[in-house]
């Protein structure tokens, strides 16, 4: 009889539940079945994890703070009563998936372990406080080593039908060749300037890559899109500000490459298997190691700072990117 596996992720990000998708499918091959995820309404993974065959049931909590806290517990703790686990695993450090599961009497909780989350989990094999420093991906690594999970593929893949997506976005599913801007981020120091996006495209189009480029952008950012769709002049960039995440997919899986900020589409499109290249100026490039992302950064780049001020991404020169994407077609 195959045993009931539940893993938990807390981060709302997009990019961060990209990251954890290697894990995710090794803790399924361990075990040989499928898993259920619960993890933030933010991320939208009931849409966008929905194609993955190792992948059952999503649940969505919200894993909030304050007199709330106990509310969600207590949400958790009735899904784990529900489908009476076997497995429990948490892919982070936050307390609350380990205290609904043990308060739901699962008998295997594991979690990296870190403060207080070990008072909870079952497992005697937890990471370490000098663990702490690793980033996302390097913890769920060795959380899965320790506990004799073969990890077969460090790098994150996502499959989905895009036929799916393709219902009111006819706009998008226009003739001619396409590539893909990813033109905001979740923190404004790692936005390029849209003026040199636009040098960009100039450099690109007079090489003839492409007909139109679509501009990937939150609805929260459109405009950054529509200054570099005015400031341009060009008809062939698509504004995409205003789709959901399921139009930002299909745009993306019609590109033949992307370019972006290092934000959660930059790391979608790789687990898409669309090539690319991520411009990265402000923050660490190493934190892209277990990624298919090919990073462009500047001639006197030093690796692993932040610098928290947005005009350090005005070292990255349109003309040096331009080379780049081109000699890595």
């Amino acid at each position: 009889m195959n045993k009931k596996i539940c893993i938990v992720y807390t981060h709302h990000k997009l990019g961060d539940l990209i990251w954890q998708l290697p894990y995710i499918k090794a803790i399924s091959e361990h075990y040989n079945g499928k898993v259920d995820l619960i993890v933030r309404k933010k991320t939208q993974a009931q849409n966008i994890l929905k194609d993955l065959n190792h992948v059952n049931k999503i649940y969505y909590n919200e894993f909030r703070k304050g007199l709330a806290y106990w509310i969600d517990v207590f949400k958790l703790k009735k899904i784990f009563n529900s489908e009476k686990y076997d497995y429990v695993y948490i892919l982070d450090k936050v307390n609350k998936p380990a205290i609904a599961a043990k308060l739901a009497g699962i008998k295997n909780i594991i979690g990296p372990g870190f403060k207080n989350q070990k008072k909870w989990i079952t497992t005697k094999n937890y990471l370490n406080e000098e663990d702490w420093k690793l980033n996302y991906s390097e913890q769920s690594q060795k959380l899965l080593k320790i506990n004799s999970i073969t990890l077969n593929n460090k790098f994150p893949n996502l499959e989905v039908n895009i036929e799916r997506f393709k219902e009111n976005n006819d706009d998008l599913l226009v003739d001619g060749k396409k590539i893909a801007f990813g033109v905001d981020s979740f923190e404004d120091f790692k936005m390029w300037y849209e003026e040199d996006f636009i040098k960009l495209a100039d450099l690109l189009y007079e090489k003839k890559l492409f007909d139109y480029i679509y501009l990937i952008c939150g609805p929260d950012k459109s405009h950054i899109a529509k200054k570099i769709k005015n400031d341009s002049k060009r008809e062939y960039f698509i504004d995409c500000s205003n789709k959901d995440l399921q139009g930002l997919i299909l745009a993306i899986k019609n590109s033949d490459f992307y370019v972006g900020n290092n934000s959660g589409p930059l790391n979608l499109s790789a687990a898409l298997g669309i090539k690319t290249f991520g411009l990265i100026a402000t923050d660490p490039v190493s934190e892209l190691k277990y990624s298919k992302i090919k990073p462009i950064t500047p001639k006197d780049y030093v690796d692993n700072i932040w610098i928290r001020d947005r005009s350090g991404m005005k070292k990255l020169k349109p003309n040096e990117v331009f080379e780049h994407i081109v000699n890595n077609l």
